[in-house]
Protein backbone atom coordinates (compact mmCIF):
# COMPACT_ATOMS: atom_id res chain seq x y z
CA UNK A 1 0.00 0.00 0.00
CA UNK A 2 2.77 2.44 0.95
CA UNK A 3 4.82 1.57 -2.07
CA UNK A 4 1.35 2.74 -4.66
CA UNK A 5 1.16 6.32 -2.07
CA UNK A 6 4.97 7.04 -3.16
CA UNK A 7 4.20 6.19 -6.61
CA UNK A 8 1.19 8.14 -7.00
CA UNK A 9 2.86 11.44 -5.21
CA UNK A 10 6.00 10.96 -7.58
CA UNK A 11 3.51 10.94 -10.40
CA UNK A 12 1.62 14.33 -9.00
CA UNK A 13 4.69 16.12 -8.14
CA UNK A 14 5.93 15.37 -12.05
CA UNK A 15 2.51 16.27 -13.11
CA UNK A 16 2.96 19.58 -11.58
CA UNK A 17 5.85 20.43 -12.99
CA UNK A 18 5.27 19.13 -16.25
CA UNK A 19 2.33 21.73 -16.21
CA UNK A 20 4.07 24.56 -14.64
CA UNK A 21 6.89 24.34 -17.27
CA UNK A 22 4.07 24.33 -20.25
CA UNK A 23 2.70 27.53 -19.02
CA UNK A 24 6.13 29.07 -18.86
CA UNK A 25 6.39 28.00 -22.19
CA UNK A 26 3.02 28.80 -23.42
CA UNK A 27 3.08 32.51 -21.93
CA UNK A 28 6.95 33.30 -23.90
CA UNK A 29 5.56 32.32 -26.94
CA UNK A 30 2.40 34.62 -26.88
CA UNK A 31 4.89 37.15 -25.42
CA UNK A 32 6.89 39.09 -28.53
CA UNK A 33 10.38 39.31 -26.89
CA UNK A 34 10.51 43.31 -27.93
CA UNK A 35 7.53 44.09 -25.66
CA UNK A 36 8.40 44.78 -22.03
CA UNK A 37 6.23 43.17 -19.69
CA UNK A 38 5.37 46.24 -17.74
CA UNK A 39 5.27 49.84 -18.17
CA UNK A 40 7.88 51.83 -16.28
CA UNK A 41 6.62 54.03 -13.72
CA UNK A 42 6.06 57.88 -14.16
CA UNK A 43 8.48 59.87 -13.01
CA UNK A 44 6.92 62.28 -10.18
CA UNK A 45 7.73 65.98 -11.29
CA UNK A 46 10.40 67.59 -8.79
CA UNK A 47 8.83 68.96 -5.31
CA UNK A 48 9.05 72.73 -5.39
CA UNK A 49 9.71 74.04 -1.64
CA UNK A 50 5.94 75.68 -0.20
CA UNK A 51 5.36 78.59 -1.25
CA UNK A 52 3.23 81.73 0.80
CA UNK A 53 0.15 80.65 0.33
CA UNK A 54 -1.66 83.07 -1.68
CA UNK A 55 -5.58 84.30 -1.13
CA UNK A 56 -6.29 82.06 -4.40
CA UNK A 57 -4.92 79.20 -3.70
CA UNK A 58 -7.19 76.03 -1.84
CA UNK A 59 -4.48 73.60 -0.94
CA UNK A 60 -0.83 73.78 -0.63
CA UNK A 61 1.97 71.28 0.14
CA UNK A 62 3.55 70.74 3.50
CA UNK A 63 6.71 72.07 4.59
CA UNK A 64 9.11 69.27 6.60
CA UNK A 65 6.21 67.18 6.96
CA UNK A 66 4.35 69.96 8.55
CA UNK A 67 1.34 72.40 7.38
CA UNK A 68 1.92 76.12 7.33
CA UNK A 69 0.21 78.19 9.15
CA UNK A 70 -3.29 79.33 7.76
CA UNK A 71 -3.36 75.64 6.04
CA UNK A 72 -3.70 73.40 9.46
CA UNK A 73 -6.35 70.78 7.40
CA UNK A 74 -4.05 67.39 6.59
CA UNK A 75 -5.17 66.01 4.00
CA UNK A 76 -3.64 62.27 2.62
CA UNK A 77 -4.08 61.88 -1.27
CA UNK A 78 -3.91 57.87 -1.01
CA UNK A 79 -6.99 57.44 1.21
CA UNK A 80 -8.69 60.67 0.00
CA UNK A 81 -9.30 61.34 4.03
CA UNK A 82 -8.82 64.51 5.68
CA UNK A 83 -7.80 65.53 9.54
CA UNK A 84 -8.72 68.16 11.17
CA UNK A 85 -6.98 69.95 14.53
CA UNK A 86 -8.09 67.87 17.30
CA UNK A 87 -8.90 64.81 15.48
CA UNK A 88 -7.88 61.56 16.43
CA UNK A 89 -5.55 60.82 14.24
CA UNK A 90 -4.36 64.55 13.53
CA UNK A 91 -1.21 64.24 15.07
CA UNK A 92 0.03 61.58 13.66
CA UNK A 93 -1.14 62.02 9.89
CA UNK A 94 1.81 63.06 7.49
CA UNK A 95 -0.02 65.72 5.14
CA UNK A 96 0.40 65.16 1.48
CA UNK A 97 -1.87 68.05 1.02
CA UNK A 98 -2.66 70.88 3.24
CA UNK A 99 -5.76 72.61 3.34
CA UNK A 100 -7.30 75.85 4.45
CA UNK A 101 -11.13 75.20 4.97
CA UNK A 102 -12.81 71.47 5.01
CA UNK A 103 -15.27 72.81 2.26
CA UNK A 104 -12.02 72.82 0.16
CA UNK A 105 -10.66 69.61 0.93
CA UNK A 106 -14.23 68.21 0.37
CA UNK A 107 -14.46 70.26 -3.28
CA UNK A 108 -11.44 67.92 -4.01
CA UNK A 109 -13.02 64.52 -3.23
CA UNK A 110 -11.65 64.05 -0.11
CA UNK A 111 -13.55 62.96 3.10
CA UNK A 112 -13.72 63.91 6.51
CA UNK A 113 -12.19 61.21 9.25
CA UNK A 114 -14.26 59.28 10.90
CA UNK A 115 -12.62 59.59 14.45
Amino acid sequence: MMRWLRRLFWLGLLAGVGCAVYRGVARRKSTPASAPQWSPAPSAPPRKEAEAPTAAARWVLPVDGECPSGYQIKANESSKIFHVPGGRFYDRTVPERCYAIAEDATADGYRPAKA
